[in-house]
């Protein structure tokens, strides 16, 4: 084995060593440094033997041989029937292409390890929230939201029972004169005496809808200025939000506490993130 050969068989050597222990690394809690070093070192690794190979060890340029004579002297003949009873080049050659594959191998499963850092499918996360039938409403506080404790035309943030806080489930509850609500078809007993119920995350880039102006009815997005009619099912009316907020229903218990009776019917969340 010539010292080109010898040179990239050690350069894959290495890159193969250093790709393995980045798995390891890596599966045993990982360290950013240790990890950076040693994907330097496989790439360089691979990379070397490669150019080494190139240049060193493949026929290099063209060569260009007289057709006369076609004879061979009988040292030369004598010289391929050893190399090719003793593998000669071939066996060499196999050698680095096993080196090779197995550096490139070695790389290649550990690039599969991060895949582990992507976590568990989200299945239905992404289209449902906490909310369901039964829950009642409770302020950020935790404390449960009384149907007549809720002025005209006043604005309430709410949350479901027991995940005060959280993040897909909250919504804003406003109490206007029944009489004004235009329900959408199916949804005339979602707004029991005139409680309304949306999403409080705007349906153009996710920020809370928390604004309200009473006069108007409607609901005010302060990012980007998104408009929404609470009467009309929460639908836009200015501002760059495409979609209406999705619209929980609800219904007051014997006691007076307003309650959900399901999900928000669409998910929650900017519009986009929803297309097929």
């Amino acid at each position: 084995m010539s010292r080109a050969e010898k040179k990239a068989t050690l350069a894959f050597a290495i890159a193969t060593v250093a790709a393995l222990g980045l798995a390891v690394v890596y599966w045993t809690g990982g360290q950013p440094q240790i990890e950076g070093a040693l994907l330097g070192v496989g790439f360089a690794g691979i990379g070397y033997g490669m150019v080494t190979w190139a240049n060193h060890i493949l026929a290099d340029g063209h060569h260009v041989q007289e057709r006369e004579p076609l004879s061979s002297l009988a040292s030369d003949r004598a010289a391929f029937e050893t190399d090719v009873e003793r593998g000669g080049e071939i066996g060499r050659r196999t050698v680095l292409l096993k080196a090779m594959g197995a550096a490139v191998g070695a790389m290649g499963v550990a690039a599969l390890f991060p895949i582990r850092s992507l976590g568990p499918r989200p299945g239905r996360s992404l289209s449902t929230t906490p909310w369901h039938d039964g829950l009642r409403l409770v302020t950020e506080t935790g404390q449960p939201v009384r149907a007549a404790d809720v002025p005209l035309d006043g604005l309430v943030t709410v949350f479901p029972e027991g995940l005060p806080g959280s993040a897909d489930g909250q919504a804003v509850l406003v109490r206007v004169r029944p009489e004004l609500i235009r329900a959408a078809p199916g949804r005339a007993d979602w707004s029991p005496d005139g409680y309304l119920v949306y999403s409080k995350i705007c349906t153009h880039a996710g920020c809370p809808v928390g604004l309200y102006e009473a006069q108007d009815h409607q609901l005010l997005c302060p990012c980007h200025q998104s408009t929404f009619d609470v009467l009309r099912g929460a639908r836009p009316v200015f501002g760059p939000a495409a979609a209406a907020l999705p619209q929980l229903p609800v219904r007051i218990d014997a006691d007076g506490f307003l309650v959900a009776r399901g999900d928000f019917p669409v998910p929650v969340g900017p519009s986009y993130w929803h297309r097929s």
